[in-house]
């Protein structure tokens, strides 16, 4: 039940992110004349950062150990009580989601701060954002994510 809303869950909270700290960047940077915009596909340097795999991993093993305690303990249970469990266990998976996503998406956000300020970029947005124009600067980021 609760596991197949992982997808959607999970690309709402990149977005999440991804917004707040576009956000926050933006209210905490001194202004400058626009120069120009750069933007970044969030989600793909979120899938392709090193520490992604590990994560992942993790959030498995918490799911599949929320899979065995539904199991174990909606036995007996009513369909209320079913569902207060499922609803449970599925907050529990999306705080661990988001306590293996955060230092990620932190390290993602201060490199897109880094490649914005070497670039002299005004502004970084997501790349859904765009619709013409604008710097892609997703491969540079991913550069400074990964050493490479």
């Amino acid at each position: 039940m609760f596991i197949q809303k992982k997808k959607v869950y999970f690309a709402l909270f990149i977005t999440f992110l991804f917004t707040l700290t576009v956000g926050t960047a933006l209210v905490q940077a001194a202004p400058q004349p626009a120069s120009s915009v750069g933007y970044v596909d969030f989600l793909y340097l979120v899938n392709n950062h090193p520490d992604t795999p590990k994560a992942n991993e993790e959030l498995q093993s918490v799911r599949e150990q929320a899979k065995k305690d539904f199991d174990a303990k909606s036995a007996g249970l009513g369909d209320k009580e079913k569902r207060e469990l499922d609803l449970q266990l599925g907050q529990q998976i999306e705080q661990k989601r988001q306590e293996l996503l955060k230092p990620i998406v932190d390290k993602i956000s201060n490199a897109i701060k880094e490649v914005r300020t070497e670039k002299g970029l005004s502004v970084v947005l997501g790349k859904n954002v765009i619709v013409d124009g604008g710097v892609d600067i997703t491969q540079d980021v991913l550069k400074k994510v990964t050493g490479k």
